[in-house]
């Protein structure tokens, strides 16, 4: 009889100590909900709310500035004249309201005039990126839009393309560069087009094909009616070797929190003739910049990655 009593004690004693607990935790998360709920002068949430907060990727959807860097295709090449750059209608920071780049659709027209600047280079590589974000630095842009990578497949031979190794690693020291110089600055990567769509595209045209004798692209461009065997196996080489290139941008943005590409997109764009330049068949034209823009855009302004 003793003996239950005891037992009875404890038991009493425990749901006690359990009824306890569970007031003290009720009463913590309503404290815990009241500082949330309070103005901002508030205290800012302890424990595992405070180092998500401190820890989650900061993107600023409307920066004030933009430096653009890369290749032809960011300056222009072929939009508006043969052979020749048309800056005034990149994708990135153009005027034309043709266009509507990422820079005056970001900033306005006003302020993308003073708040923008492109320091792509026609022929460039991704050799070259290191250089080009250097001098973009010193601007101290709040954005640098990248598009580059089509020129290492665009080689004399399939051979002379820049291993996927080398790329990476090029890649990798232009962003760490870049970091270095700007470490808040945010960065927005392109992907590489499918230079075998727009071969596909172009090869209909024969002034285009005149064009291409004259250097344009040879790993791609090069005997550009052969269908032979020899032929398919070069164009799928380098459309293997541009996505492959996309993944090493792809990887290597993911690893910086302020780098956002755009999952594929240009990639994926299927450019038709009116996106193509009337000079070359193969750069964008006009049209084509602005839906290369209208693509920056989308993925710059987007809540998420």
């Amino acid at each position: 009889m003793g003996r239950g009593t005891d037992q009875g004690t404890r038991y009493g004693r425990r749901r006690a100590r359990a009824a306890l607990a569970v007031l003290t935790a009720a009463a913590l998360g309503v404290g815990v909900a009241g500082c949330d709920a309070v103005g901002g002068d508030s205290p800012a949430p302890s424990g595992s709310a405070s180092k998500r907060a401190k820890t989650a990727p900061a993107w600023d959807t409307s920066p004030a500035s933009v430096a653009a860097v890369g290749d032809s295709i960011t300056r222009g090449f072929d939009a508006c004249a043969v052979l020749s750059d048309c800056p005034e209608v990149s994708w990135a920071t153009g005027s034309s309201a043709k266009v509507d780049s990422l820079a005056v659709r970001l900033l306005g027209k006003a302020d993308a005039a003073e708040h923008s600047w492109n320091y792509a280079v026609t022929g460039a590589r991704m050799a070259d990126l290191t250089g080009q974000v250097t001098r973009a630095a010193k601007r101290k842009p709040e954005l640098v839009a990248v598009m580059a990578g089509a020129n290492d497949a665009c080689r004399s031979t399939t051979s002379a393309m820049t291993p996927v190794a080398d790329f990476r690693a090029q890649f990798e020291e232009a962003m760490a560069t870049l970091r270095k110089k700007l470490p808040k600055a945010q960065v927005y990567v392109s992907s590489i087009p499918d230079l075998k769509r727009l071969w596909s595209q172009g090869r209909t045209n024969p002034l285009g094909k005149q064009v291409w004798k004259l250097g344009i692209c040879p790993s791609m461009l090069g005997d550009a009616d052969s269908l032979d065997s020899a032929a398919t196996l070069r164009r799928n080489t380098v459309r293997d070797r541009v996505e492959d290139y996309n993944e090493v941008l792809r990887e290597v943005c993911a690893k910086d929190r302020r780098c956002r590409t755009d999952d594929g997109a240009v990639h994926a764009f299927r450019f038709g003739t009116d996106q193509l330049s009337h000079w070359d068949w193969f750069h964008p034209s006009v049209d084509g910049q602005a839906r290369l823009a209208e693509i920056a855009y989308r993925a710059v302004t987007a809540k998420a990655p």
